[in-house]
């Protein structure tokens, strides 16, 4: 009797809601998925050319510093160094300031030689190079020659690094 009401449940609630939908079909479509990629090039790094503590500048003090550069894959780019911000620097005379507005005198290069001036000039004195996608290091031959040695303290300079690409 239970079996009977229940099956006549059923069959009530059932003629009340009418049953899903079947799938019997599919449908497809497509998107579109992008990103557009510019050229680019970024100094990523740069370390500081620190020519350590001296103290009468009787012979060339060599010292290297790295700069990384990282650039859109098949761009070509150029590096170039500025003169710095010492008073009547040139890209082939550069000048540390210090106490007083002392000034040493120092170099930077692109080869380890030290024979190649590094400047701002492309074609000229700058580095030249292709991106690969990844951080690229190039190596910066800085030298202080033989001066005469100002005032003891410490003296610095800022040299701006502009990519060309």
């Amino acid at each position: 009797m239970l079996r009977r009401s229940l099956a006549s449940s059923i069959a009530a609630l059932a003629a009340i809601v009418p049953p899903g939908p079947a799938f019997a079909a599919t449908a497809t479509g497509n998107m579109t998925v992008r990103i557009t990629i510019q050229a680019e090039c970024k100094v990523q790094t740069a370390s500081d050319l620190d020519f350590g503590t001296r103290g009468v500048i009787d012979a060339n003090v060599d010292l290297t510093s790295t700069i990384g550069v990282q650039c859109t894959s098949g761009q070509t780019y150029n590096v170039g160094l500025s003169a710095g911000g010492g008073a009547g620097a040139t890209v082939t005379a550069r000048k540390m300031t210090g106490p007083a507005a002392a000034t040493i005198n120092y170099a930077l290069y692109r080869d380890t030689a030290r024979t190649q001036n590094w400047g701002i000039t492309v074609g000229t004195d700058t580095v030249s190079g292709t991106g690969n996608g990844s951080v690229q290091n190039l190596t910066v031959y800085g030298r202080v020659p033989p001066q005469s040695t100002p005032a003891a303290g410490v003296y610095t300079d800022t040299v701006a690094i502009t990519v060309t690409y």
